[in-house]
């Protein structure tokens, strides 16, 4: 069977409505086995760094192949600019406003700065019901595999969230380079108290890839959650030698995208999607494993001259409220659901998976765990291409600074429309995403009363999350705003 990724639990099923239901009534199901679950979250990988999606310089075969084979979306986004909210969203359904849980762990530090940026949570609370506990207690083996990047203490680490195994999950957002520690990055000794350093040399993607496959290796026979999520494409760009001669050689000063290194580190993580994909079909369990991939925030573009990746058409990336920051590649997999080849269009967003999973896989959700979830379940569209979803508005908060640039901001996307709150200068920017692709045309003026209704939704839905705002900073001095 063809589809998207599919998710799968034993036990009674509990649907969104909070009704038992037998096992087994999974549309077009006729496996005995119940699926298991592949989850690929690729670190800072931008809307367009996949072929499918447009990028003119990096290949990715592997991916593309999911396209074929499931569900691609292309108006899908990440719950925040910038990594660990993110992930914390994944994890339990929730906007990081809910969970406090607003910027990357530690954050940027602009003492000086306008505003003072409020105590946000820099851990995912261990009171919080994850994605791996549905799963757990519904009878998976669950496994994480790479970065994780919610918690400087082991409490918060995979281990303590759902995960029987954790390899490579701990308080780090990115490979650890020191020279002081003696670790180098993407290659050994990695300085990593979850993953221990090999005796020969390695590339680290490829050492996660490895040890995925062997985990399902060792549960073939039972149901597994498999959450590979990528220290790939962050930084450092560290890959190996041979990949990065081959897009060397391949650059084209007329494409947008033209670092070789980068391009490098897309195809590594590219190979490991292909090396999972293929332990599951040689080892029969391909038809009966749902499977989405994803990105935790848009493409890092970089500084100065030190350029990382391009997501034009879309403006800005990582860290920027704009499209080039939020806007995610996303496809999904599920077999006996979804329609190989689909393409959606739907508002889709990072607190969408927990929901779409508790549906798809049956699992043994409570109706309180349902009713405190924000994101909506994708099952209907997954259903029947071409469905809208009833829900149409989608938000963001960030109440902190950026080293890329951005300020506190809130926004809001309704239907075309995007209305964006810059909190500093108390200004608002209105784009209509449906004619202006790239955000170049502020419409805040011509049109009052759309920007008005889109300001209360936001105002409301602030107010809903309890959401921490930045204040006014009785240490500003605008000399020192760097």
């Amino acid at each position: 069977m063809k589809g998207i990724f599919v998710f799968i639990f034993l036990g009674l099923v509990i649907n969104q409505s909070g009704f038992a239901l037998p096992l087994g009534t999974i549309k077009g199901e006729t496996s005995d086995k119940h699926p298991n679950v592949v989850f690929f979250l690729v670190d800072d990988l931008g809307w367009k760094d996949v072929r499918a999606y447009g990028s003119d310089y990096y290949q990715t075969p592997n991916v593309d192949g999911l396209v074929t084979d499931g569900v691609m979306f292309v108006n899908a986004y990440s719950s925040c600019t910038v990594c660990s909210p993110s992930r914390a969203s994944i994890m339990t359904g929730k906007y990081p406003a809910k969970l406090h849980c607003t910027d990357w762990i530690e954050g940027w530090k602009y003492p000086h700065a306008k505003l003072k940026i409020p105590d946000w949570t820099m851990y995912l609370a261990p009171e919080e019901v994850t994605m791996a506990e549905a799963f757990k207690k519904s009878g998976y083996v669950t496994g994480h595999f790479g970065k994780w990047h919610l918690g400087e203490d082991e409490k918060y680490w995979p281990e303590n969230h759902g995960f029987d195994i954790n390899v490579g999950g701990w308080a780090k957002g990115s490979p650890n380079k020191s020279r002081d520690l003696g670790s180098n990055g993407y290659f050994p000794p990695y300085g990593n108290p979850r993953l221990s350093d090999p005796g020969k040399e390695e590339y680290l993607t490829q050492r996660l890839a490895n040890e995925a496959c062997e985990f399902i290796d060792a549960h073939k026979d039972s149901p597994f959650f498999l959450n590979f999520w990528f220290y790939n494409v962050h930084t450092p760009l560290q890959a190996e030698d041979d990949k990065i001669e081959k897009y060397q050689e391949l650059v084209d000063s007329a494409n947008y995208q033209k670092n070789p290194v980068y391009a490098a580190m897309v195809e590594h993580m590219d190979d490991a999607v292909g090396q999972v994909v293929h332990k599951l079909k040689n080892l029969g369990l391909y038809d009966n494993t749902i499977i989405i991939f994803t990105s935790d925030n848009g493409g890092l573009v970089g500084n100065g001259k030190k350029k990382v990746t391009n997501n034009y058409p879309l403006r800005s990336g990582k860290g920027d409220i704009y499209e080039g920051g939020v806007r995610v590649p996303l496809i999904i997999r599920s077999p006996g659901i979804t329609h190989a080849g689909a393409v959606d269009s739907n508002l889709v967003i990072s607190t969408d998976f927990l929901p779409t999973l508790i549906d798809l896989a049956h699992l043994s959700s409570t109706k309180e765990v349902i009713a405190a979830l924000d994101g909506v379940s994708l099952l209907p569209i997954l259903q029947k291409s071409g469905k809208k979803l009833s829900r149409d508005e989608i938000f963001w908060h960030y109440p902190h600074y950026h080293i890329e640039g951005a300020t506190p901001y809130s926004a809001v996307r309704k239907g075309d429309w995007k209305l964006i709150h810059i909190m500093e200068s108390d200004n608002y920017e209105l784009y209509n995403l449906k004619e202006d692709f790239g955000e170049a045309n502020d419409l805040s003026n011509q049109y009052p009363g759309i920007l008005e209704n889109l300001k209360l939704d936001l105002i409301r839905w602030k107010v809903k999350m309890k959401a921490q705002m930045p204040m006014p900073n009785p240490d500003y001095d605008p000399t020192k705003r760097k």
